[in-house]
């Protein structure tokens, strides 16, 4: 098992398709293994503003804090900044449209996309789905 980039807690990589089946829920795998999303403003984390942080709902990899988060009023959970190296950005023209999409860094896992109209200090909206994270609150 890979080390998760903060904290002591492990992360979690299935080996096999069989394996993320077992895991996972038939959306969570939809959207995780599959690049799905969920419907605006249906996920748990849209509202959410306690402190603590958010890891991936695949491997438990850390992938944003909760300082990072704002209101974007999109419909999905929004960050500014992830966790240094843990996301991965890939070209994503599906449907007919040209995005910049966000993956787990550790677990390869879609969680979102990233766009250019976020508040300082990076200008950048990490748009992410809720099914693809998980709240893990501040001790």
């Amino acid at each position: 098992m890979a080390q998760s980039n903060r904290s002591d807690r492990s992360v979690d990589v299935p080996e096999s398709d069989d394996e993320w089946r077992e895991r996972l829920t038939d959306e969570e795998y939809r959207i995780l293994r599959e690049s799905g999303t969920e419907p605006r403003f249906s996920g748990e984390h849209v509202d959410r503003d306690d402190d603590g942080t958010y890891r991936c709902a695949g491997c438990g990899n850390v992938l944003f804090d909760s300082e990072t988060k704002f209101h974007s009023g999109c419909g999905w959970p929004s960050f500014y900044a992830a966790e240094s190296d843990a996301v991965t950005k890939h070209t994503d023209t599906s449907h007919g449209m040209h995005r910049t999409e966000i993956r787990c860094s550790a677990c390869d896992s879609h969680l979102g996309h990233i766009f250019d109209d976020g508040p300082e200090p990076t200008g950048k909206r990490f748009c992410i789905n809720s099914v693809a994270i998980d709240f893990e609150p501040e001790a």
